[in-house]
């Protein structure tokens, strides 16, 4: 049971009981019947969990508010929080378990939903409500799983720490991070010791895990940390998968709840100058480590918030580590460094974490010193290894849907900045057909990625983004402008067992038939390994890499 005290628009108040889960709206048959037209026919729901009570919003356009502040699934509510819902205010005054075949006392109040005078006993109004007038209904603490007990903790204590360091009302530049996260762990300590369920054994645990939680980033510190980890994916807040190894696996660490997960993320992207709220449900991003990181709202996810981190090794690799990891031959090698070097524009093409990124990175060492790099990416990635380089990154549209940047905008200011190579971080669109035009144009040795799936795959794709500029090209003129820009196509793939290798180089050698013509210099079979086709390549000569 729950107590309320139902503030009107008007300024009226009245008590109100109701039975958990309970649904707020305007239609009559809800639980808590709010008539207002800012009100949703089914608005929000009060609902129970592990013993706590949390409020839900289902979507509707005016929002559920905590305490002044937009929630979307938030708890655990104590005695005291306020929730505004379209112009209405409920405070909660009160947990109640129910006593049958008890009469009413003083503080004590019959729910009108009820009808049978079913009695409840409520929390005396004024005082701290105990812990276990939480569990709803009431269970013996033995019932209770020394994992549930745990996770009830760190909610409660998570939600005590946001509130005693008011970190809304303070002005956090004025803070340093160790200083904030030294205040964090002595107040959570102090709350540790007034009043904790969890064993003696466990309480470090559990003040380490609340602490990265509220001024950290939770469980995705120590993922982080561990370079075995090459992408995190957060499916909702308590359940995590990392891949180690090229391995999908299930991992023990999770959050406390999915306001505990929104706080982290929106930590994340406080210093981008991004969001993610209902207008903008979903967002690119970069951790201060360089790894890449992208969030999808709920309920957009419908399981709840989604996050996915990829991570990127700290050293930067070049052509050995690629060889030592068996990722290409040393003749694959020696190629790509003298097709690098002979200033052919490469297209790199494979499927999501075929490894991309990693090998314009590893490209980049083979460039000279002596010329201008201009990348352009949607979400910063690369970490070229060359000295005059200049990063540009995409920007999204603001609240009011103003001040979008995007990638073809950001190309055309790239060939402002006198550049001698441009490297495109990944091709979606229109921009296509700029980036060829500046291969076509002086800017010899340029690069850039996209995602296909075999060379032929990736020409097609091209033809497709080009035509998207909206030019009304004839599809000949955009082959033929392709098969003048490209010169060199790099295919990545990943085998079952998650390796990761260089599947094929080909070379576009022309049109004819009105169509692209590619010959294989290099490929991979799963048999004879990495084998050259014997054919010799029109850019780079035999005694620079090729038999």
């Amino acid at each position: 049971m729950l107590n309320l005290e139902l503030e009107s628009e008007l300024g009226t108040t009245r008590p109100w009981l109701v039975n958990l889960p309970a649904l707020i709206g305007r239609d009559p048959a809800c639980d808590v019947v709010l008539p207002s037209w800012r009100i949703a026919r089914q608005h929000a729901s009060l609902l129970e969990r592990a013993g706590a009570v949390y409020i839900q919003d289902h979507g509707s356009l005016t929002g559920v508010h905590l305490n002044g502040k937009r929630v979307y699934d938030d708890g655990p509510l104590r005695q005291g929080d306020v929730l505004g819902l379209g112009g209405f205010k409920l405070r909660i005054t009160g947990f109640g378990q129910q006593v049958p075949g008890e009469t009413a006392a003083q503080n004590q109040l019959s729910s009108p939903e009820a009808g049978q005078g079913e009695v409840y006993a409520l929390a005396e109004p004024g005082l701290p409500m105990p812990r276990d007038s939480r569990l709803l209904p009431e269970r013996n603490e033995a019932q209770v799983s020394n994992s549930e007990l745990f996770r009830q903790e760190q909610q409660r204590l998570h939600h005590a720490l946001l509130g005693a360091l008011e970190l809304e009302r303070r002005d956090l530049s004025r803070v340093t991070d160790m200083q904030l996260q030294q205040e964090a762990f002595a107040c959570l300590g102090r709350l540790i010791q007034e009043q904790c369920a969890v064993p003696e054994e466990e309480r470090a645990r559990l003040q380490a895990s609340v602490c990265a939680e509220a001024v950290g980033l939770g469980p995705l510190e120590p993922l982080l940390a561990d370079s075995s980890v090459s992408e995190i994916m957060v499916n909702r807040y308590d359940r995590v998968f990392v891949e180690q190894a090229g391995r999908l696996k299930a991992h023990p660490l999770e959050f406390s709840s999915e306001s505990a997960l929104r706080a982290v993320i929106d930590r994340i992207l406080a210093p981008l100058g991004r969001r993610l709220d209902i207008s903008s449900p979903a967002v690119d991003g970069r951790l201060a480590d360089g790894s890449r990181f992208h969030a999808v709202l709920a309920p957009i996810a419908v399981k709840g918030t989604c996050v996915t981190i990829r991570k990127f090794p700290k050293r930067r690799l070049g052509l050995e580590d690629l060889l030592q990891a068996g990722s290409l031959s040393q003749e694959m090698a020696d190629f790509l460094q003298q097709a690098v070097r002979r200033r052919c524009n490469i297209l790199v093409s494979g499927g999501t974490g075929t490894g991309k990124t990693t090998l314009l990175n590893v490209l980049s060492t083979c460039i000279d010193a002596g010329e201008r790099l201009v990348t352009l990416e949607d979400a910063a990635e690369l970490q070229l290894q060359h000295s005059n380089w200049v990063a540009l990154e995409s920007r999204p549209a603001n609240a009011e849907g103003q001040g979008q940047v995007d990638i073809r905008s950001l190309l055309r200011q790239a060939l402002r900045m006198r550049p001698d190579r441009i490297v495109v971080g990944e091709c979606r669109g229109a921009e296509a057909f700029d980036m060829l035009s500046a291969m076509n144009t002086g800017h010899e040795g340029s690069m850039g990625t996209l995602h296909a799936n075999t060379p032929r795959d990736a020409l097609s794709r091209l033809e497709g983004m080009v035509l998207m500029a909206g030019l009304d090209l004839p599809l000949l003129v955009v082959r033929e402008h392709i098969a003048r820009a490209l010169h060199i196509i790099v295919q990545l793939s990943r085998l079952p067992d998650g390796k990761r290798l260089v599947h094929e180089i080909v070379e576009v050698t022309g049109i004819e038939a009105q169509r692209i013509q590619l010959q294989t210099l290099y490929s991979y079979g799963p048999e004879l390994g990495f084998a050259s086709s014997g054919l010799r390549s029109e850019y780079v000569s035999p005694t620079e890499g090729q038999p």
